[in-house]
């Protein structure tokens, strides 16, 4: 079975065509529980987000700021296994029809074996996965399995890439860019800064595919801001924040829905 790249890239065009930015979710599976974490990204969904990442968690996230490591042990500590993320993609694409990627550190595809990771995630009706601790020259096998699936590869770029690593970069990868928009871990900012919007430029220099940015986007404004220069907005730590703040789950997942609604209008008045 082929996973779901096409279905990105169609996603991506549809939003560029409506003259918008597409707004892409994130949320770690397992999180509050497997349950938990499928309805929460229907929850974002209905709310208005065109593209879902789901986290894989990991005990060592080292681009993850407080907020994603504190809801990514507690999917440890419910006992979350590769399993739980498979299902969680599968029941959430089959639910909203939309693009699921996971986001993941590279040692636990790694101990899972890459040919398994990729078959499984294509089953599940996944898109791709996202991999910020992969370096591009090591990344061979991983895009040689992923491309056989009808997976994306997504890279990420920071403000300190030179031009020509971007280049690298972006040669390798498909589906879109993922542009931190700064340099630091995941976590919700005052403002997300003109760095993001050169490194943006940077990197179209470069590359034909969509560049999306992420790391420091929570409210309606900033992802207004961030989609005037960007193809997709990503916001993830203002997701789990509403999540864990809430008092109970469906609180929670009332929380997600609303800030998705409030997001997916920001990135409609870029």
């Amino acid at each position: 079975m082929s996973g779901n790249i096409e279905l990105l890239n169609t996603t991506l065009a549809a939003a560029k065509a409506a003259d918008r930015a597409a707004l892409i979710a994130y949320l770690p599976a397992g999180f509050p529980t497997v349950d938990g974490g499928i309805e929460a990204v229907k929850a974002v969904v209905a709310g208005g987000a065109d593209i879902v990442e789901v986290g894989l968690p990991h005990s060592d996230p080292v681009l993850d700021g407080p907020v994603i490591q504190t809801a990514d042990d507690i999917a440890l500590r419910g006992g979350v296994r590769i399993a739980d993320v498979m299902r969680t993609v599968r029941e959430a694409h089959e639910a909203t029809g939309v693009p699921i990627l996971v986001m993941t550190y590279w040692n636990p595809i790694d101990r899972y074996g890459v040919e398994r990771f990729t078959a499984e995630l294509a089953e599940a009706g996944g898109a791709g996965c996202i991999l910020p601790d992969l370096p591009v020259q090591e990344s061979a096998l991983w895009r040689e399995h992923a491309e056989k699936h009808g997976l994306a590869t997504v890279f990420v770029v920071a403000p300190s890439s030179q031009d020509a690593r971007l280049a690298t970069i972006t040669a390798a990868g498909s589906g879109f860019v993922y542009a931190a928009s700064l340099m630091g871990v995941t976590g919700t900012r005052a403002s997300v800064g003109a760095q993001a919007q050169e490194l943006v430029g940077r990197t179209r220099a470069t590359t034909d595919l969509p560049v999306c940015v992420g790391l420091g986007v929570s409210n309606a404004a900033q992802a207004a801001e961030v989609a005037g220069f960007a193809d997709g907005v990503i916001v993830g730590s203002a997701f789990v924040k509403a999540m864990l703040d809430a008092p109970d789950e469906a609180a929670g997942l009332d929380a997600v829905r609303s800030l998705a609604g409030e997001l997916a209008e920001g990135v409609r008045k870029r």
